[in-house]
């Protein structure tokens, strides 16, 4: 069973999935963070693949994949970064960008080599339904890799009805149309939306990103979904970190207590 399907049988609630970007603060640190992440709790990992216009992303990711980038982060780099690294991670991990360095990289050499890392699944925002469906759904399907789509407030029941029977890992829940890196809290808008989707009964686990920052906006997340995605709070708590295992302990003691 893939392992993002196993957690979500074993903990429907509460799911804390963290983002960080490979190569960031300094090239080798992916790894080390990974175990940390892991040994403090957190139930997922989404790894960030550098790139250098991340259009969905806030200044402070953007900041973080110009400096993995400075660093040499890519994606032949990052393979090798990862290689054997489930002989000490059992969470999921998840990999999450953009299209072109995949394509770049060869789509199928891309899926090879992240199944052979131990990847579970992908998120690629700017990877169109139609084209997934349509050219890669076999390819990922052949590598055992879950390609999970985003939802925004604007998406049309039809379609992510659609994108549900599409899926077999989670979807995952845009919460606002802005970028990364929100600073307002969940407003009654954004949970009117949540609910909506709530009241859909999907058939997939859901996760909400975007905006969730601290105790308060997960929380608030998770009374909607079965869990949420910190992103920019957590590059922000390990930015110029001189202790990345107390700093990431810290930092997520901060979530979870």
């Amino acid at each position: 069973m893939n392992r993002i399907n196993y957690l979500f049988q074993q903990k429907n609630k509460n799911v804390l999935s963290v983002f960080c970007t490979a190569g960031f603060p300094e090239l080798h640190n992916i790894v080390p963070i990974l175990e940390e992440l892991q040994k403090n709790g957190v139930d997922m990992v989404e790894i960030g693949m550098p790139f250098s216009d991340p259009t969905a992303d806030g200044p402070v990711i953007q900041y973080s994949n110009t400096i993995a980038i400075n660093n040499g982060m890519m994606l032949k780099v990052l393979f090798e970064q990862l290689k054997g690294v489930r002989a000490k991670i059992h969470i999921p991990l998840v990999l999450m960008g953009y299209l072109n360095p995949a394509l770049q990289y060869g789509i199928d050499n891309f899926l090879k080599d992240a199944h052979t890392c131990g990847i579970d699944g992908v998120i690629i925002p700017d990877l169109p339904m139609y084209e997934y469906e349509t050219f890669y759904k076999e390819k990922f399907e052949k590598f055992d890799l879950q390609n999970i789509f985003l939802v925004t407030p604007q998406t049309t029941e039809n379609r992510i009805r659609k994108i549900d029977n599409l899926s077999n890992s989670f979807i995952y829940i845009v919460s606002s149309n802005a970028i990364t890196g929100g600073n307002n809290d969940i407003q009654h808008a954004q949970e009117d939306y949540f609910k909506r989707i709530q009241q859909m009964q999907l058939k997939n686990p859901t996760v909400i990103g975007f905006g969730i920052k601290d105790k308060q906006t997960f929380d608030t997340a998770c009374n909607y979904a079965n869990g949420a995605i910190i992103g920019t709070a957590f590059i922000k708590a390990i930015d110029q970190s001189k202790d990345l295992p107390t700093s990431i302990r810290h930092f997520i003691q901060t979530i979870k207590q």
